[in-house]
């Protein structure tokens, strides 16, 4: 088995020396590659790959986990660091996406300038995956999330277009696994799919039941407490070995989760590492 390390480099919360922003990307070691999944907004990540000492040339590939503003802001500048990356995301990355609230609507989707960075890329390094994608040896990406569950949401109330008309399920929305020796590592960037549809389709396609751990954004902090209720007997079911909840998870969620579960759960941070030949 390879080794794997993983390093926050954009989150809501930071660690010193790092800037916080609301967004998420996780610089992902396995064996001799290297991926970036997300960017965050756009401004945190130079900082920080900076003062982690992160070499984004090395990236072989970014993996867009949905086309939301706060996970594809700084496309091009990653595409102009690392001049050879591929790229992997689902095709409804570029579609319109707003978040109404009190009646206002909030346009959400990935910048113009991301999906123009995009746009330039040469056919051999652009990858539109809408299913289950390998990436390398024990490392993949889901695809397309089916929706199982009957508690789990999108987590917010998402659309197409700025007057409600059309419901957005975000289901561009994909993880990233990889395969070690104890189990699954699950890669999320919202997980708006939901974290239980998003691990049950995980285990179904790899053959692996066992969850080593899961990191990244679980877009919680709205969830009701049926929701919590129902997310953490799931888990409990599952058995994950560490949960690692990022960017939009929410702080109630964290603690309900941290107080229901049999796993540790550590906050993560921009700056967070997670090395797993540690025991």
């Amino acid at each position: 088995m390879h080794k794997t390390v993983l390093t926050v480099l954009v989150d809501n919360q930071a660690g010193f020396g790092c800037l916080a922003e609301h967004g998420f990307a996780l610089w992902i070691e396995h064996g001799d590659g290297r991926i970036l999944l997300d960017t965050g907004q756009g401004t945190a990540l130079a900082e920080n790959v900076r003062a982690l000492e992160i070499d984004l040339g090395r990236a072989d590939a970014l993996v867009l986990s949905h086309g939301h503003y706060d996970h594809t802001g700084a496309v091009p500048m990653v595409l102009g660091a690392a001049p050879k990356v591929r790229v992997y995301c689902h095709s409804g990355v570029t579609e319109p996406r707003y978040s109404i609230s009190g009646g206002e609507a909030r346009d959400i989707r990935m910048p113009m300038f991301s999906m123009r960075a995009l746009a330039t890329l040469p056919p051999e390094r652009m990858f539109w995956n809408g299913g289950a994608q390998l990436l390398g040896d024990g490392i993949g990406l889901s695809g397309f999330i089916p929706r199982w569950t009957d508690f789990e949401d999108a987590g917010g109330p998402f659309y197409f277009d700025p007057h409600g008309l059309r419901s957005d399920p975000v289901d561009d929305d994909q993880a990233l696994w990889i395969s070690t020796e104890k189990g699954l590592i699950v890669c999320v960037g919202c997980c708006h799919a939901g974290l239980i549809n998003t691990l049950t389709h995980l285990r179904e396609i790899t053959g692996e039941s066992r969850i080593r751990a899961v990191i990244g954004g679980l877009h919680l902090g709205s969830a009701s407490r049926e929701r919590l209720e129902m997310t953490a007997r799931a888990l409990r079911d599952m058995q994950p070995g560490l949960l690692v909840p990022c960017h939009c998870t929410g702080e109630g969620a964290i603690a309900y989760l941290r107080d229901h579960l049999d796993c540790p759960v550590h906050t993560g941070y921009s700056g967070f590492r997670l090395d797993t030949s540690e025991p």
